[in-house]
């Protein structure tokens, strides 16, 4: 959940928030960690939940009983895809080496075309600042291009972050390979 309370309490007004806006969850199917927080702000409110989750995960206990529509899949490379093909855009929260693996993937894919879905991050008391602060970095260095750093955008708030969700634009990015060589 993370050391501030501020965390669970930005992960439970995102799932509120959704659910106003009449928007479903897709997610990685654990009642645990600040996803599991924004699936059960759905949840009780009444709104539209997938989870997505490994077999062997789910055997451990960290299943969420409470979401309907669980898609047990072989492996974590499974999860991610189908979670990608499910969702109409991401967000990441505050989180450990698991968020960043897959936030990065997400970007990956955009980078390479491979999708046009919408990136956020919610910097829950500027959590991302680092990261942006090394993205930035990183395309000062060359590494990455300007024009893909608006492949992400980051909002502070819920509120702002899925009304940015609604109205940013992608950038256009060539695509590298076929659906078939992926």
């Amino acid at each position: 959940m993370g050391a501030s309370p501020t965390f669970r309490e930005a992960a439970a007004a995102l799932g509120s928030q959704l659910v106003a806006r009449g928007l479903g969850l897709v997610f990685g199917g654990g009642s645990v960690g600040l996803m599991g927080v924004v699936a059960d702000s759905v949840l009780e409110g009444g709104g539209e939940v997938i989870g997505v989750i490994p077999q062997a995960l789910a055997t451990k206990e960290l299943l969420h009983v409470g979401v309907r529509d669980m898609r047990r899949v072989r492996d974590m490379h499974e999860r991610k895809a189908v979670m990608a093909e499910s969702a109409d855009a991401f967000v990441a929260l505050p989180g450990g080496y698991g968020t960043f693996e897959e936030l990065f993937e997400v970007i990956t894919w955009a980078q390479l075309g491979f999708h046009r879905k919408n990136i956020g991050l919610l910097n829950v008391d500027g959590y991302f600042d680092p990261l942006v602060k090394f993205l930035d970095h990183a395309i000062e260095s060359g590494f990455i291009k300007p024009a893909h750093r608006d492949l992400i955008f980051v909002e502070r708030d819920p509120t702002a972050l899925l009304d940015r969700l609604a109205t940013h634009e992608m950038p256009v990015v060539r695509r590298w390979l076929g659906p078939d060589q992926t």
